[in-house]
């Protein structure tokens, strides 16, 4: 019997996969416990529809990405600290130091756990890494600049 699962069952599947069990275990023990629905004309093609739809969504949204990472690969972020006479930064620049910095002269909100970054302790230009969507990265050029 075929059936679309409504939850994570083990050994089966995950929530929304179409699965082919035997009709006892589907009548018997997934559809009393509502773990599944059977796959009937109208079942399938709402899955069908949703996973249309999922992907659409995924696409839109990669698209996005690529977008966004274009316009953070042409960027210059300046960030201004206190430093020694030898350009040694007084503590150091984050990646929180940096996503403000983005948001507050560029207007871009970028999550901090998404830059990839050392801790910055000289001045001078760095090169930072951003992962913007799974897949899709951008180059950031980075100014540390001496108060």
């Amino acid at each position: 019997m075929k059936v679309i699962l409504l939850q994570d069952v083990k050994a089966q599947g995950k929530k929304g996969e179409l699965v082919d069990v035997s009709d006892g275990y589907a009548r018997n023990y997934l559809l009393p416990r509502k773990l599944a629905k059977e796959a009937d004309a109208g079942a399938i093609n709402d899955l069908k529809n949703r996973e249309a739809a999922k992907k659409y969504r995924e696409e839109c949204e990669r698209k996005e990405a690529a977008a966004l990472a274009e316009r953070l690969s042409g960027l210059v972020v300046t960030v201004t600290v206190q430093s020694g006479a030898d350009g040694k930064v007084y503590g150091s620049v984050t990646s929180k130091d940096v996503a403000d910095q983005l948001k507050k002269d560029h207007g871009i909100e970028i999550d901090k756990r998404k830059i990839e970054s050392e801790n910055i302790k000289t001045c001078g230009e760095h090169q930072l890494t951003v992962r913007v969507y799974p897949g899709i990265q951008a180059k950031l050029n980075l100014q540390v600049v001496a108060r």
